[in-house]
């Protein structure tokens, strides 16, 4: 990739990073950064914990989170920004906070994107034991630790978020050496590798997605795991056998959708780790799951977000 090409930028929320993102990997987009003031504002600063990190390096000097994604000249800009203007709109109106929201559009040379972005991702501790490294990244890490390595910049869900986050630590007080973990629209495959690195004895990622397919295969790599399947579809057109814990971090509109195949694929007592749910859906999700034959066993929230756990009675 090189020469000239078109940025398209929304200037938005923290919140809305992984929903905005997902709209440009739906696009034939050439690359897709973030940038989080979370990542900075965050994490812990002083002696002993995370390296500091100058708020100054973001272009909104903290004060807005961004998703830029780069297409080419011959692409059409005019569509694309048409598009991505309207799924924002959709996004506000199911009540996901998008800030600002505003799209723009600038023309710039490659090597002005294609590693700057990577200045401002570190290693981040998620849940109890879950480290979180981007590849290009030094860490060493203590005896308890676990370190999934990840390129953040190939497809959203890099543990920052508070979504993520919660479903980690879901993962690390449910996963067991014999467990099967099913990971319904997997993204960066972050969750899957989690799932294995706690210890699981099969893992699955499933994702609609080419773009999250292969950037999960490749981070699957990364991490030398396996035991992790990657594979492209819907849940039960792709899948075999059943699973003891399906996790989806994902929007709540689509957890109600999915719980009734999702209950096909449980084992009795099964869990169903969801996440991606705004306050006002909470409720939402907690009927279609009680309605479906689950029971509600945790409600975590984080933020404006919620994950809930549920056991298929």
């Amino acid at each position: 990739m090189n020469g000239t090409w078109i940025e398209v930028k929304v200037v938005t929320k923290s919140e809305a990073l992984e929903p905005i993102s997902g709209i440009f990997y739906a696009l034939d987009c050439k690359g897709v950064a973030i940038e989080d003031p979370n990542d900075i504002l965050g994490r812990e600063q002083g002696p002993l914990t995370w390296d500091f990190a100058d708020i100054n390096i973001l272009e909104h000097k903290g004060n807005a989170a961004v998703v830029k994604a780069y297409f080419s000249k011959e692409d059409n800009i005019d569509e694309v920004i048409n598009y991505v203007e309207e799924k924002i709109k959709e996004l506000k109106d199911i009540g996901i906070n998008v800030g600002e929201g505003k799209v723009v559009r600038t023309e710039m040379h490659e090597e002005d994107w294609a590693n700057n972005w990577k200045k401002y991702y570190k290693p981040t501790k998620v849940g109890n034991r879950i480290v979180i490294k981007p590849i290009w990244e030094a860490y060493v890490e203590s005896d308890e630790e676990l370190v999934v390595e990840l390129d953040p910049g190939m497809a959203f869900g890099t543990g920052n978020h508070e979504t993520t986050r919660m479903c980690v630590e879901a993962l690390e007080k449910y996963v067991k050496a014999d467990t099967t973990v099913f990971d319904i629209g997997t993204g960066s495959g972050i969750l899957a590798i989690v799932a294995s690195k706690l210890g699981a004895k099969h893992v699955v990622g499933v994702d609609l997605d080419p773009v999250a397919v292969d950037s999960a295969k490749e981070n699957v790599e990364f991490n030398k795991l396996d035991n992790i399947e990657i594979l492209e579809g819907n849940l039960l057109d792709v899948v075999n056998g059943k699973a003891d814990i399906v996790v989806a971090n994902i929007i709540a509109e689509i957890i109600c959708i999915l719980t009734d195949d999702v209950k096909k694929v449980l084992n009795k007592e099964g869990l169903f780790i969801t996440s991606g749910i705004i306050h006002d859906r909470r409720q939402m999700v907690i009927d279609k799951l009680q309605g479906s034959g689950f029971e509600v066993v945790e409600v975590n929230m984080d933020g404006e977000w919620n994950c809930i756990v549920a056991k298929l009675s």
